[in-house]
């Protein structure tokens, strides 16, 4: 049985990663606590939106209330990267070259390594930011689609559209998908890899019960898990055209009990699946095999990482009972 060392943190903790073999817990209110030899606490901001690790370097990205966006390193050493004062931070991305996209309002903006800022003006509020894993790209997720920027070259967005809300965005591994989240029980799918000057074709992930709040790909971009049901839902991608006419994996069924977040394993098509009850559930996508990693808590499940070499999985919960889990135990 995996062993699970639980570390309590006092209200709703948003985000969780590992910086090197270091987990790194957020909260909402804006402290971010890391075990290092023991609990260490930083005050990043008054009052923490979100936090995501960057990809493309051992630090923790962070936007707040404050109008902040910071930069966590290892070792707590914290950076401001920009401030907008009396602006809310909500959706921050790392990107190649030290590169990091940031939003409010109707607008996004990257940040470059040399301190220099690009601007980039959406018709609607940004809602979701990401960077694609090629080439200085981001995507930026608003009402009715997606509009994709190269940043370092002026020019028009490539717009995906689709009517809705579109709250989240992320790029499959290879480059050759983007999909959202949407206020609506769905997510949606653009496919990139089409000749010039034809229009990228587009899917509908429908069905869900309720909002998918979390996705998670798996490590070659096979799969993409999604939370929103009540087990982990997981399209398949390896296909040319994704997951088109093709019906998805059911993963970790519970009765009635929400799936909140999905985390896939770094090397291994192995998914850590978190609940509304604070259980956590490991799956293996080949056999559908389940372990139970941790039993329920206080709080649902809000985020969850695994550390480089697969061995520990952190876990955050909306309550603060987060922990990490060693699963070579």
């Amino acid at each position: 049985m995996p062993t699970v060392a639980p570390l309590d943190i006092s209200g709703h903790v948003l985000a969780t990663a590992f910086l090197g073999d270091i987990p790194f817990f957020a909260a909402a209110s804006g402290t971010v606590h890391r075990l290092d030899g023991g609990e260490k606490v930083v005050e990043a901001h008054a009052g923490l939106l979100t936090a995501v690790r960057d990809p493309w370097s051992a630090s923790l990205l962070t936007g707040g209330e404050d109008g902040k966006v910071m930069r966590i390193a290892a070792d707590g050493a914290t950076s401001l990267l920009a401030e907008a004062p009396r602006k809310w931070i909500a959706q921050v991305a790392g990107g190649p070259q030290g590169a990091v996209a940031y939003a409010h309002g109707k607008t996004s903006f990257v940040r470059l390594a040399d301190g220099t800022t690009r601007e980039f003006p959406e018709t609607r509020t940004v809602e979701g930011l990401a960077f694609a894993p090629k080439g200085l790209r981001i995507a930026a997720a608003r009402y009715n689609g997606v509009s994709l920027h190269w940043v370092a070259t002026p020019g028009q967005p490539l717009d995906l559209e689709w009517k809705g809300a579109h709250t989240g965005v992320t790029f499959s591994p290879d480059n050759r998908f983007v999909v959202t989240t949407m206020q609506e029980n769905a997510l949606h799918g653009w496919k990139l890899d089409v000749k010039p000057g034809t229009e990228a074709r587009h899917m509908r992930m429908s069905g869900y019960p309720s909002k998918v709040k979390s996705v998670s790909w798996s490590p070659k971009g096979k799969w993409l898990a999604s939370s929103g049901a009540p087990a982990a839902i997981v399209w398949p991608f390896s296909g040319k055209d994704g997951p088109m006419g093709k019906a998805p994996l059911e993963l970790g069924t519970r009765a009635n009990i929400m799936v909140t977040n999905v985390t896939f394993h770094p090397a291994e098509e192995v998914l850590a699946i978190g609940f509304v009850d604070g259980m956590v559930l490991g799956v293996r996508i080949a056999d559908g095999k389940e372990a139970l990693l941790r039993r329920p808590g206080k709080g649902a499940i809000t985020s969850m990482a695994w550390s480089g070499n697969g061995r520990l999985l952190a876990f955050a919960s909306e309550a603060g009972d987060c922990g990490v889990i060693d699963i070579s135990a």
